[in-house]
């Protein structure tokens, strides 16, 4: 089966489905695998000749009972009982397999299960989440009630809650679900329903599951309070990373930067709120301010367009060690780290080299080899305690457990600021709240997705400015799924 997880949450679950349809493999294909396998196990395990009730909730647990339901017709008495009427069913994959079935099926009125040899349980799999709803406590008490034996689909519906089916079996897709052992789920066989191995090992449409999509009652600054330190020697690169993170989804972005700067950044675009620091260049005198600035903030993004003035590292290094939120460290941020990661003890964020920054940052040259690359990805996020963006042809993530490999982007995004723009976006995840490595994640993807929509437009002639555009396309078409 290739890579395994242990115990896939139910967001892990979400990511899978949604990057295997970027990858080419659809609901449908997975949804007939699914149910083919259960009613492969069913007759496995009860023989044919059997009276058998399939009760299929409205989504794609529902669904893939719909197709078992089709294949043990082939040989047994089967029944399809649905939780709600027809017409709550959801997704196009799952209404095409119930009108294949519709003429078996019926609606729960209360019905004796106990005339039964089978009951399948597809009411509900990982989406579900909180308490049973009316119809379904009902039907799983029924179903418990019976006495007849159980096949659960992909989960016991109900797992995790107080009212669950108790199967004798459950086939689960893929890998083990978390919450299910052999006393929650009966015996438990996993089948492979073809997922593509890139689903689980790269990032994708699907770790939009992880972003924080804002409540309807949500005011200005729930979804993100975040500052970027940078500037003086160079004006656009904060400026940038500020615009990545509103495109992202932050709705409030400061920037810290030099008085003699400040002017300058804030003529670029009047969503940016400039605060300005003193002097050409941030030094030790300037933290008492950065100090203030940071107050009320949710995030902070360090580095970009600092210089490399000394006193410019020291007022770095100092700031780091008394930042209490989650931090970005991006371009000159490294050499100021340069030999003093141990300020980083205990903090929580991203850091985004690239190969020339990571040698700087550790003293190692990147390897030549992608494995030799992710083993030294996953040993700075290791040492560190932080998620780790290795930039490249393929960018390398890492918290230092777990490791994805990101494909998007393109030969045009070698121009200045794209690294700007990608610390930007993973500024704008962490003041929303995303944990550091789905940020990064989401991140790497969303930066070179916008790269390769900009660049069938923009061609090598792209600039970083560009993709304040593309960004929000890639959000939106990637969290068509989740909403």
């Amino acid at each position: 089966m290739g890579h395994v997880i242990t115990m896939l949450t139910r967001r892990d679950v979400a990511v899978l489905d949604a990057n295997s349809e970027y990858l080419g493999v659809p609901v449908e294909t997975l949804m007939e695998n699914a149910g083919y396998a259960v009613a492969n196990v069913a007759e496995k395990e009860f023989g044919t000749g059997k009276r058998i009730a399939v009760m299929c909730g409205n989504g794609n647990n529902g669904g893939d009972g719909f197709v078992a339901a089709r294949y043990l017709r082939e040989r047994n008495d089967v029944d399809v009982i649905l939780a709600r009427s027809a017409d709550a069913i959801r997704g196009q994959a799952s209404w095409g397999n119930y009108e294949r079935v519709q003429e078996i099926s019926k609606p729960w009125n209360g019905q004796d299960l106990m005339t039964y040899d089978l009951i399948i349980d597809a009411l509900l799999g990982t989406g579900s989440e909180g308490n049973l709803k009316e119809p379904f406590a009902e039907i799983v008490k029924a179903i418990n009630a019976s006495k007849v034996a159980v096949l659960s689909v992909d989960v016991p519906s109900g797992i995790g809650t107080t009212t669950v089916v108790r199967p004798m079996f459950t086939v689960t897709f893929h890998d083990v679900k978390e919450g299910m052992t052999e006393k929650s789920s009966g015996k438990i066989m996993v089948s492979d329903i073809g997922i593509p191995e890139e689903a689980l090992t790269h990032c994708g449409p699907g770790d939009y599951a992880y972003y924080p999509i804002p409540s309807d009652s949500s005011h200005k600054g729930d979804n993100g309070r975040a500052l970027v330190i940078g500037g003086g020697p160079y004006t656009g690169a904060p400026f940038l990373a500020a615009m990545a993170a509103y495109r992202i989804g932050a709705d409030l972005v400061h920037i810290s930067t030099p008085a003699s700067v400040s002017q300058t950044i804030a003529s670029f675009s009047p969503n940016v709120i400039v605060r300005p620091l003193l002097g050409s260049i941030v030094n030790t005198s300037d933290l008492p301010r950065l100090k203030a600035h940071t107050r009320d903030m949710n995030a902070v993004l360090l580095g970009s367009g600092l210089g490399r003035d000394p006193q410019t590292f020291e007022a770095v290094r100092e700031y780091v060690k008394t930042c209490d939120v989650p931090l970005v460290i991006d371009a000159d941020g490294f050499a100021a780290l340069s030999g003093y990661m141990d300020v980083l003890k205990g903090k929580k964020g991203i850091l985004t080299p690239h190969g020339g920054e990571f040698q700087k940052l550790t003293g190692e040259p990147v390897a030549g080899d992608i494995e030799g690359r992710k083993a030294q990805t996953k040993a700075l996020a290791a040492k560190t305690g932080m998620t780790v963006i290795l930039k490249g042809a393929v960018d390398i993530v890492s918290d230092g457990h777990e490791i994805k490999l990101n494909r998007t982007g393109n030969p045009g995004m070698s121009v200045g600021g794209t690294g700007d723009i990608l610390a930007g976006i993973c500024l704008g995840l962490l003041a929303k709240g995303t944990e550091p490595f789905h940020a990064a994640r989401i991140a790497a993807f969303t930066c070179g997705s916008a790269g390769d929509v900009a660049f069938g437009t923009r061609s090598y002639g792209l600039v970083a400015t560009d993709l304040f555009d593309t960004i929000p396309m890639v959000l939106r078409r990637s969290l068509d799924g989740f909403i």
